[in-house]
């Protein structure tokens, strides 16, 4: 029985999709639940599963194609038959044969994606001489480009050589053009949206790390062994932010056009790093959580990142975002806003410095943090005494222990 194998319903904020990667060829065969395919949308990529064993019959949707909310890609045919002499036929497109005398080579296109055994085809390549880049070192249609655009290694007789040979160096000036991936693309789009379409300032201040660092050391190998998860500093500020949110609730706010939307909830987005670029998934209702509570969601969160399974709803939302660009060395910066929120606070490398505590020099570990805000809704003096909220609690712990 045939079955259409559908992308999948997107949310009302993901007008389409690509097909990023086939990870099944027409006739192959399939067990229930094992990917076929992997749609990316400009927030995730959604994988698209088999509904029951069988095999594909046809691939409508090449990799590269645009797809739309519950458009059909493929046809998967049930049971344990396979395809016979109507395989060709059945593909999305015409695929012209590789002819080569090399059994690797034959073996190696004979795993390719319709559009790329297409690429390979048309240029005469031997695909087991392109590295690949895709999952589990498939070979991409970037990957092809690429092999086009790098110029063959130029073979030098031994006598030519000489110990200095600077002509030699001298070779073409090598570009490489290839469109952005959705994610990035949407990332563009909303930074450019917050810097035209905020009125966006930025606070900083400083902070001494001493305390917290203390009490990591002093009761940091309890904490994991009593709560199967390290005791790091991004819980202490998301808990300092959420009480700082409830002494002033404009910062936990959003613009909807001329009206303003007040939370009574505290969803915090934690900006994370991934192959595929910067995510923010949320932890929600985090006014909820322990320090030890939130220590395990975004670590949950930092595998899935890196694994490419973060779910729309993972990164859906948010009242408030905190990104940490000390993880890579940054003293300083500026973070843009993520709208319809009002406010993000950076964090920063902790840096050991010389400072004046009572009227003597001490070297302190010290982080700056910076506040951006849309000035729209939040004040200069509310932001401020904001970020000076989440200073004071970070650097007496004791405060977020008595809720003082």
């Amino acid at each position: 029985m045939a079955i259409d194998i559908k992308a999948p319903i997107f949310p009302e904020s993901v007008a389409d999709g690509t097909v990023a990667t086939w990870h099944k060829k027409v006739g192959d065969k399939v067990t229930r639940d094992e990917v076929i395919v992997d749609i990316e949308t400009d927030k995730v990529v959604l994988e698209v599963v088999a509904p029951t064993d069988g095999f594909l019959s046809q691939i409508i949707k090449a990799e590269g194609d645009t797809v739309l909310s519950q458009e059909t890609l493929a046809i998967f045919e049930t049971g344990t038959a396979t395809l016979a002499a109507t395989t060709a036929s059945a593909s999305a497109a015409p695929v012209t044969a590789v002819v080569s005398s090399s059994p690797a080579a034959t073996s190696a296109n004979a795993d390719l994606a319709p559009s790329v055994r297409k690429a390979v085809a048309e240029n005469q390549l031997d695909a087991s001489q392109i590295a690949g880049s895709g999952r589990g070192g498939r070979i991409t249609k970037e990957d092809v480009a690429t092999h086009l655009s790098t110029p063959a290694p130029i073979a030098v007789p031994a006598a030519a050589v000489q110990p200095v040979a600077l002509s030699l160096a001298v070779g073409e000036r090598i570009e490489k053009r290839v469109p952005m991936t959705r994610l990035r693309a949407k990332v563009a789009e909303r930074l450019l949206q917050a810097a035209q379409g905020t009125a966006m300032l930025t606070t900083f201040n400083e902070v001494n790390m001493k305390p917290i660092m203390e009490m990591r050391k002093a009761y940091g190998e309890r904490f994991e062994k009593r709560h199967g998860v390290r005791l790091g500093f991004m819980s202490f500020f998301v808990k300092a932010a959420v009480e700082a949110l409830k002494r002033f609730p404009a910062v936990n706010a959003s613009l909807d056009g001329n009206d303003i939307v007040y939370h009574g909830y505290h969803d915090v987005g934690v900006a994370v790093s991934s192959d595929r670029g910067l995510v923010v998934p949320i932890v929600r209702d985090a006014e909820r959580m322990n320090l030890a509570e939130i220590e395990k969601n975004i670590l949950e969160y930092g595998k899935k990142a890196k694994e490419g399974k973060l779910s729309l709803e993972d990164i859906t939302g948010g009242t408030f975002t905190i990104s940490n660009g000390g993880v890579f060395g940054s003293l300083l910066s500026t973070p843009l806003l993520n709208p319809p929120q009002t406010a993000i606070l950076g964090m920063h490398k902790i840096q050991e410095r010389p400072m004046a505590v009572k009227g003597e020099v001490v070297i302190l570990p010290m982080m700056y943090l910076a506040l951006s805000y849309d000035h729209r809704l939040i004040d200069g003096k509310e932001a401020v005494s904001f970020l000076v909220t989440i200073k004071d609690l970070v650097e007496d712990p004791a405060l977020l222990l008595l809720d003082l």
